[in-house]
């Protein structure tokens, strides 16, 4: 699909988009979430699954070969970035959860992170996990419902992936730490679903893994890591 696209088609292609959304809106706020069994489907076909393959349908029209790898952007995550080590140093520097997500571009089970638990009451910024890089701030923290921390907009430190809009409308893009090229989870351009927040605002939603962050208190608390699971589990 190109940009030269005919409007008539284009329009069709989003409002199915739209109307899938929708439904996964409905879902999430009576707390239809992804089992346990599911937990290792990729974050970028969770809507699909959510909606039964709605919006599959819209990108099987509207891609000829749409991507369906779990963050498969081919984009080196060493290469040009000023904070760099070796994978056996990243290993070693970072927990078994940290390195899955940062450096492998994984995704943790839903729910799992102390920090899915945290409101914009728990005031302070959210930075990477490998490289202290501010990434989030608690007032764009909110609570999507998904599993997983979600921020509606970023700071400077966070890098988006360069897709075209329908793709990233279809997909999500991966979203990286700038400074080291750490995988942190995926932006989705559904932030108008949750109304009364401010991803309604600014339509985004940063659907970020909780191990790849570590919340620092503006108080100057300790700092809290997210791959530490929830209370009580």
């Amino acid at each position: 699909l190109t940009y030269n696209t005919p409007r008539s088609i284009h329009s069709l292609i989003m409002d199915s988009i739209k109307s899938s959304l929708l439904i996964v809106g409905l879902l999430l706020s009576h707390g239809i979430t992804m089992s346990s069994g599911l937990s290792t489907i990729s974050r970028r076909r969770y809507l699909q699954w959510q909606t039964g393959g709605c919006i599959a349908t819209a990108t099987t029209t509207a891609l000829s070969n749409p991507s369906v790898a779990q963050a498969a952007n081919l984009k080196s995550r060493t290469e040009g970035y000023a904070v760099q080590h070796t994978e056996r140093e990243w290993a070693y520097i970072l927990s078994g959860a940290q390195y899955n997500i940062l450096r492998k571009g994984g995704t943790e089970r839903q729910k799992s992170s102390i920090l899915n638990t945290y409101t914009t009451e728990n005031v302070g910024s959210y930075v990477c996990a490998g490289c202290n890089t501010p990434l989030f701030t608690s007032a764009d923290k909110f609570s999507s419902g998904t599993g997983w921390p979600s921020f509606s907009t970023a700071l400077q430190g966070v890098e988006e992936e360069e897709l075209d809009p329908i793709r990233a409308t279809l997909d999500g893009k991966e979203v990286r730490c700038a400074t080291c090229g750490g995988h942190l989870g995926d932006l989705f351009n559904d932030g108008w679903i949750y109304r009364g927040t401010s991803a309604a605002k600014t339509g985004k939603r940063y659907c970020i893994d909780g191990a790849a962050l570590i919340f620092k208190p503006e108080d100057g608390g300790e700092d809290v890591f997210g791959d530490l699971p929830p209370p009580n589990r």
